[in-house]
């Protein structure tokens, strides 16, 4: 019996892009909870685009099955919604007269090594994630986001170079047949 030209997908909950962007979806709505009015127009707004990056790689995920090129739209929605949840974090910080942490401050350098652990979850970063001090909260999860954005810059050059390489359905569906005529 040949093998299918619908590929094994779905995986997502062994992506490291998936596993971050969802400690980010639950960092953000304890941060919006904590320091945001619920009527507040920019509560529901960073939950939304946070949620949007996590849902859009499972998407993706599934979607890869039938559509490299699906997979790859909704990888880089996921990636494009986490930008602009990074950008109302900075907003936050600048509009409460707060500091982004330069990349050799000491507690960006903790978050580095935090980040560097396998199988990180949220409890390894719940210390800063809900600290006290909004700043430092808002920071951990800036420095969270910038992880998972890289990680789907990354996640998008290799399923370009993996398009490039295999193609998509159309071309699978096509070997597929041409393998089973040629058997026959």
């Amino acid at each position: 019996m040949t093998q299918g030209f619908i590929p094994p997908h779905g995986g997502y909950k062994k992506l490291l892009s998936y596993q971050k962007a969802q400690i980010v979806y639950d960092a953000t709505v304890y941060f919006c909870d904590r320091f945001f009015e619920k009527r507040d127009r920019t509560y529901d707004q960073m939950i939304q685009a946070a949620r949007s990056g996590k849902q859009n790689i499972i998407e993706g995920s599934m979607a890869s099955a039938t559509s490299k090129e699906m997979e790859i739209k909704l990888t880089n929605v996921a990636r494009a919604s986490l930008e602009e949840l990074l950008e109302d974090y900075r907003d936050f910080l600048r509009t409460s007269d707060f500091a982004e942490w330069a990349k050799d401050h000491p507690y960006a350098k903790r978050l580095r090594e935090l980040n560097r652990i396998p199988d990180a979850s949220y409890e390894h970063f719940r210390k800063g994630i809900e600290h006290s001090d909004p700043a430092i909260s808002a920071n951990v999860i800036i420095g969270l986001i910038r992880v998972s954005s890289y990680l789907l810059g990354q996640q998008i050059q290799k399923l370009e170079e993996s398009f490039v390489k295999e193609g998509g359905l159309r071309e699978r569906m096509t070997r597929a047949r041409l393998n089973e005529r040629n058997r026959h």
